[in-house]
């Protein structure tokens, strides 16, 4: 065989598979559509690291992001990734809100997170520039560059990246699979390959295809889900110094509009939630500041329509099947199908980042058992 390991998919998770698995295999490459690391959902979010609150308790998207926060931490710290423990407030405001706080609290300290409930003027003291009746406050959320987190998986990992380079084929042989690709100069090759993984974000179901199975049948189909978001601007961005979060209705579609910070402290609104084709799109329409201020006035007073400017946008692969209702990850060793040593990794949107270590290690178990 050529190589021991094939992954499909330069993004975070991707990467951090291989690096989890250089430490059984010395042969390992990593095919990449984009002409680098981390071009794709990687890369177009909120960058948090999320503790793991929201998730189904027992949801392996509750187990690989409570996990993957500390094994993150950790591996940032080791190799100076760029990161910042920014903590986070969920906040309520009014008697509604607060019943379903205290909801998300169960539901996140089930889960394993540490969280507290803070009242009125604890808020106060923390942020003074927001309204809140009540608020969840998490210690352990933060953000990271998630460009800097994925050269670190790829560099320790010693894989061989193959950038500009798309999988056009993929054929079952006695003891793994040919994988048949085409460079972005429209050459075609292939090579030879013990275990393949497919981390290929929003495009994972048209490469399980590519390998054999029926993505239909495995309820495997993906849609795209965009979100935007807007910068605050006017003097107005550094008005808050950590995550801010509404209180979650109850549609499981998104964890409504919010604030993130980067690395230097501005403030950045989003992502709303907006179920598209299946095209990369990252147009941001400007009219959308009217929603977003709509959406985060009662909780950032200082806000006014005129300091919302577009920034960016990104696009998650959202389960087709679990669109109404918290769809969780698949990461599926194939073997039951007929194909050994094929690891899907399907619908890894948010906490996809935060859990990439988590997820890794989780595939490199499947693969120990078979």
């Amino acid at each position: 065989m050529d190589f021991q390991v094939t992954i499909i998919g330069a993004g975070a998770v991707g990467c951090a598979v291989a690096y989890e698995l250089s430490q059984d295999y010395e042969t390992i490459a990593v095919i990449e559509k984009e002409e680098g690391v981390c071009r794709g959902v990687s890369s177009r979010n909120s960058e948090v690291i999320h503790a793991g609150i929201y998730y189904p308790k027992d949801s392996l998207k509750a187990k690989v992001c409570v996990e993957g926060n500390r094994l993150l931490y950790d591996f940032c710290q080791t190799n100076d990734v760029p990161h910042k423990k920014y903590t986070k407030l969920i906040v309520a405001n009014g008697s509604e809100e607060e019943s379903l706080l205290e909801g998300i609290y169960q539901r996140g300290t089930e889960n394993g997170a540490e969280l507290q409930i803070f009242t009125q003027s604890e808020v106060r003291k923390l942020e003074p520039n927001i309204n809140a009746t009540a608020a969840i406050f998490s210690p352990n959320t933060g953000i990271i560059d998630s460009h800097s987190l994925t050269d670190a998986y790829l560099h320790k990992s010693n894989a061989e990246l193959f950038a500009h380079t798309k999988v056009i084929g993929v054929e079952k042989i006695e003891g793994g699979y040919e994988v048949i690709v085409r460079e972005h100069t429209g050459e075609e090759f292939s090579f030879t390959t013990e275990i393949l993984v497919n981390s290929a974000g929003l495009y994972c179901d048209e490469v399980a295809k590519l390998c054999g199975i029926d993505s239909e049948k495995e309820k495997y189909t993906l849609v795209f889900c965009k979100g935007d978001y807007f910068s605050v601007q006017n003097g107005k961005n550094k008005l808050v110094s950590r995550l801010i979060y509404p209180v979650v209705k109850k549609n499981f579609k998104g964890l409504g509009v919010h604030v993130t910070l980067s690395l230097g402290g501005e403030m950045r609104l989003g992502p709303d939630v907006e179920f598209i084709s299946k095209e990369e799109n990252y147009y941001v329409n400007p009219s959308k500041s009217a929603e977003f201020y709509e959406a985060v006035k009662s909780f950032l007073p200082f806000v006014e329509p005129q300091d919302l400017a577009p920034e960016m946008s990104g696009i998650r692969p959202k389960l087709a099947s679990h669109i109404e209702a918290p769809p969780d990850f698949i990461v599926s060793e194939e073997s039951e199908k007929g194909f050994k040593n094929l690891v899907n990794l399907i619908g890894i949107e948010s906490p996809g980042l935060t859990s990439s270590l988590a997820i890794a290690k989780l595939v490199r178990e499947k693969i120990g058992k078979q």
